[in-house]
Order: C-alpha cells, then sequence, then structure tokens
C-alpha cells in the first residue's frame, strides 16, 4: 500500500493524522478500526487514545510504530520486522504469531 492510498483510507473514515517527515502519525481521541487492512505503508505511527484494530494485517512494514493509549489488535499477524516498536498503553493481541 502506498502512502497516498493509506491517507485516502484515513481521510474517507474520518481520522485524523499528521505527516512528519516522512512518517504518517495517526492522532486522535479514540479507536482507529481498520480491520480490513490487509497492508500498511511503512513509517506509520499510531498515536491515538486508545485501541487500533488491524486484524487482517498478517505482517507489519518496518517502522511502524504504536504509542497509542490501549490495546493493539493483530490477531492475523504472523510476522514482525526489527524496527516495528510497540509503546502502547495495554495489551497486543498476537495470536496467530
Amino acid at each position: 500500500m502506498t502512502r497516498e492510498e493509506f491517507i485516502d483510507i484515513l481521510e474517507r473514515k474520518g481520522y485524523s493524522y499528521e505527516l512528519e517527515g516522512d512518517k504518517i502519525v495517526v492522532t486522535g481521541k479514540g479507536d482507529v478500526y481498520l480491520q480490513s487492512l490487509e497492508t500498511l505503508p511503512p513509517d506509520v505511527v499510531f498515536k491515538n487514545g486508545w485501541d487500533v484494530h488491524l486484524r487482517a494485517l498478517k505482517t507489519l512494514p518496518p517502522g511502524v510504530v504504536f504509542k497509542n493509549g490501549g490495546y493493539v489488535h493483530l490477531e492475523s499477524l504472523e510476522t514482525i520486522p526489527p524496527g516495528v516498536v510497540f509503546k502502547n498503553g495495554g495489551d497486543i493481541d498476537l495470536e496467530s504469531l
């Protein structure tokens, strides 16, 4: 998935974000529901207030950071590359890993 495609999805779903250099920082106070996404672009930072739902993702690209306030739901994830960071405020769901 390209950066532009991901930004388009964020805008269509009404999620706020900021561009910080090469990073797309997903902001906002609530949950982020991107349950059907199968890919993400590199260098996405989730800095939203609650949970992140990425249930269909099987792998994460490099540079993804979770600094959200709640859980991270990655039930289908099969691999985690180096450079992915979890600093979220809740549990991490990794049922398939």
